[in-house]
């Protein structure tokens, strides 16, 4: 008999339960019935009339890639991953994608927030580069460099056993941190990948089926899993959530299964188990969208992308606050640190993804566009993560987001 806390686990575990909570949130909230937030739905439109603003300066030509890792590895519009990729000879489309899995899932899992002191010196461009970019660049050196591998005469790529090694001196060094140049979580970051590592040296029958235990092996895993050489984006997620789930730090579980980027808010009521839990997923959303284009590469159509949902972090989510449609009910709040699990960020972070929804109604209407022609995915590019940063720079001249959350490393 399956047991049904099992099944109710499972069920969080997917980007339909974190947009089904994320959009009760937001019910909540236009009801006037949340704690921190009121919301102020007419200041969407104005909300919308910037994101296309940034959209249209960033890509004249209408032509926006998908929101992903990829777009940070393009500096001054050089794909420095291009270039690097592009002199490799890969025996073949899987071999490019396995080093591409690897390249992403330990970039993304760098990608929590970097704090506004931080800044990565790029040898090529001069210039120094902070928050998510300068840590994609950084990760991008050490991946170029032979840091995550454990052959030498091999270094595009990513070992189980030289992440398990990882030490936070190793990150130190690559990420250029010093007194002076402090990077949040650092810690933190270092104990995701070596738990990485050694989760992915225990799991040889699926990191391993074509190659030594290594991220990349997850490529593979995907591609058995297509069906005539398509695979939802939705299962994508559900692999990653559920291949790489324990490595995240031990928080909320339901009947011994870890959550992940699950928290709770006394709002979000249910009738079973799951009362009070909201599930958001952020890194690894970001992750399954960073999956896509290795995939599609390798030449296997990814459907559904709209299934995955809007990202819950502070670009996104401070996009919401700056412009309006967010309102502190005490203002007080935003000159006060707080933790991941607050109810503040919670409420935050998934009011943000059913905003995102809402969102991309908004500019879908105003250009004629439906979800096939213009997902979600592309709006986040184009977008709504660059019109965020737009005006956290325009308000705060650190670019920090207008709240602040106590980070490890691991979250957002």
């Amino acid at each position: 008999m399956v047991d049904a806390s099992s099944l109710l686990s499972a069920k969080l575990l997917s980007a339909e339960a974190v947009r089904e909570r994320a959009h009760r949130m937001l019910a909540l909230g236009l009801d006037d019935r949340l704690p921190h937030f009121r919301i102020a739905l007419a200041k969407l439109d104005v909300v919308a009339e910037l994101v296309l603003a940034v959209t249209r300066e960033a890509y004249p030509s209408g032509d926006v890639p998908f929101h992903s890792r990829w777009r940070h590895f393009v500096v001054a519009g050089e794909d420095r991953w291009a270039a690097l990729a592009g002199k490799v000879s890969w025996p073949n489309a899987a071999a490019r994608a396995r080093a591409e899995f690897d390249l992403a899932i330990v970039s993304v899992l760098l990608d929590a927030g970097a704090g506004a002191a931080w800044r990565y010196h790029d040898a090529v461009s001069g210039a120094r580069i902070g928050r998510s970019e300068g840590l994609a660049l950084a990760s991008l050196d050490m991946f170029a460099s032979g840091a995550f591998s454990a052959d030498a005469n091999d270094r595009l790529r990513a070992d189980a056993a030289k992440l398990a090694q990882l030490t936070v001196a190793d990150l130190e060094r690559g990420f250029q941190v010093a007194a002076e140049n402090p990077l949040v979580g650092l810690e933190g970051r270092t104990d995701l990948l070596r738990r990485l590592g050694d989760l992915i040296a225990g799991k040889p029958d699926i990191f391993a089926q074509k190659d030594r235990a290594r991220p990349g092996g997850l490529f593979d895993r995907l591609a058995a899993r297509a069906q005539g050489g398509r695979i939802d984006a939705p299962a994508v997620l559900s692999e990653v959530l559920l291949q790489l789930g324990p490595i995240w730090p031990s928080r909320i579980t339901l009947d011994g299964v870890a959550l992940g980027d699950c928290w709770r808010h006394p709002a979000l009521v249910t009738g079973d188990a799951t009362s009070g839990l909201v599930p958001l997923h952020k890194l690894s959303q970001w992750l399954s969208y960073s999956l896509i284009e290795p995939l599609q590469r390798a030449g296997l159509v990814v459907d559904d992308i709209d299934g995955l949902t809007g990202l819950a972090e502070y670009r996104n989510g401070g996009l919401f606050v700056d412009g309006g449609v967010l309102v502190l009910r005490d203002a007080e709040e935003a000159m006060r640190a707080h933790a991941v699990d607050s109810t503040l960020v919670v409420e935050w972070r998934a009011l943000t993804v059913a905003l995102l929804d809402r969102l991309a109604e908004v500019i879908r209407q105003r250009l004629n566009q439906d979800a096939e022609r213009l997902p979600l995915a592309k709006i986040l590019e184009g977008g709504s993560w660059a019109a965020g940063r737009k005006l956290a720079f325009e308000r705060r001249p650190d670019g920090s987001p207008p709240i602040k959350v106590i980070s490890d490393g691991t979250v957002f």
